[in-house]
């Protein structure tokens, strides 16, 4: 069978950490590669709205791919940031609990990190728990030595950095209108009208990779999932943070609980709440601050409602909706939907960032 003529070999769609991951993966391959952004900038989507935070693997389903690829990925992004000079802080976490059935999610909690290989954890009560953070407020707690903090915005453009640097291209205000599989290629059609055609191409617009995916021509609807948006808000800390770890609490249903953040200068954060919303928008309602604050307070009984300020807010694409259980990454390529050297990224949230050199890794086995 002849090759098809091309004009690039792979196209990878959304210039967030996880497309720039893809990107890299592939370019280390030996594959040339275009990244096509939609927005002005790379890593202005769901990649600048969150906490930053690169996580150990302590909150997911046994064997689930976000406890497999957030393990390997939180290995290799430390190994990254220190070669390539990101800034990043290895702090550490504390877990808590603040009643007794708290205290044994969290026993459960750590049993499950354990059996999915995550290393570094102790189980702390309340006296070694103040210990390390004297103004905490709890009953028990998991350590997580494993778990710090990043700036994206740094690692974004190491990214770029690697892409460049192997031959590859990141092209910003770039929308793709349309992807039609034209002679065992790819002709990919940005809007004004022009096209590129490739051998592979990877789907990793984050909140947008359902609306894509419907923009694919042959791709069945029934292999694209329905896309559920859960906004968050997040709040600084007026004044010094009298933690030096990042604190959470006891993770819920739909993420890990209204958490203590710091950046890269110091600065503390609180967030993020869950707020079912139809589609993306980052207007800040301050309206549940009361709420909000109170979360805090279980853990830190001493913060004052004019301690926070409002910050920002993110939005988290999510394959379930409320009042169920979280769901997990689908990777998916032609053994579900038949059309080859084609993959998926749905619903990559949490622990995405933290996951994402490690996803970069999977695609490139995916596509061969």
């Amino acid at each position: 069978m002849s090759t098809p003529a091309v004009d690039i070999d792979s196209i990878v769609i959304g210039a967030g950490v996880v497309g720039l991951a893809v990107a890299r993966a592939l370019a280390l391959s030996c594959r040339e590669v275009f990244v096509l952004e939609a927005a002005e900038r790379a890593g202005e989507g769901i990649s600048s709205r969150n906490s930053g935070v690169i996580h150990a693997g302590l909150y997911y389903a046994l064997g689930s791919w976000k406890a497999r690829l957030c393990v390997r990925g939180r290995r290799l992004l430390y190994d990254f940031c220190r070669r390539r000079g990101v800034t990043h802080r290895k702090l550490g976490k504390l877990v808590v609990a603040n009643d007794w059935l708290e205290a044994e999610s969290l026993r459960v909690v750590m049993q499950r990190a354990q059996a999915n290989g995550v290393e570094g954890l102790r189980y702390l009560d309340a006296d070694e728990a103040t210990r390390l953070e004297p103004a905490l407020h709890c009953t028990a707690a998991i350590e997580s030595t494993e778990s710090g903090i990043v700036d994206v915005a740094d690692y974004v453009m190491a990214l770029i950095g690697e892409i460049e640097q192997l031959g590859g291209r990141v092209q910003c205000e770039t929308h793709v209108a349309a992807i039609r599989v034209e002679d065992g290629a790819f002709s990919v059609e940005v809007a004004g009208g022009d096209r590129v055609r490739c051998r592979r191409v990877v789907n990793a617009a984050g909140l947008t990779s359902t609306d894509l995916a419907h923009r694919i021509d042959g791709l069945d609807a029934a292999h694209i999932p329905t896309q559920f948006y859960a906004a968050g808000h997040y709040y600084r800390l007026r004044g010094k943070s009298p933690f030096s770890r990042l604190i959470y609490p006891v993770p819920q249903a739909a993420g890990l609980g209204v958490h203590l953040g710091l950046d890269s200068a110091g600065h503390v954060h609180f967030g993020p709440d869950v707020r079912w919303i139809d589609a993306p928008d980052y207007h800040f309602d301050d309206s549940q601050r009361v709420a909000f604050a109170d979360s805090i307070r279980r853990w830190w009984p001493a913060l004052r409602d004019d301690q926070l300020e409002p910050d920002f807010v993110g939005v988290r694409p999510k394959l379930v909706g409320p009042g169920q259980p979280s769901g997990d990454f689908m990777i998916q390529d032609a053994s579900t939907h038949g059309i080859a050297n084609l993959v998926n990224l749905f619903g990559i949230e949490s622990p995405g960032l933290t996951s994402s050199l490690a996803i970069g890794d999977e695609v490139v086995t995916r596509l061969g």
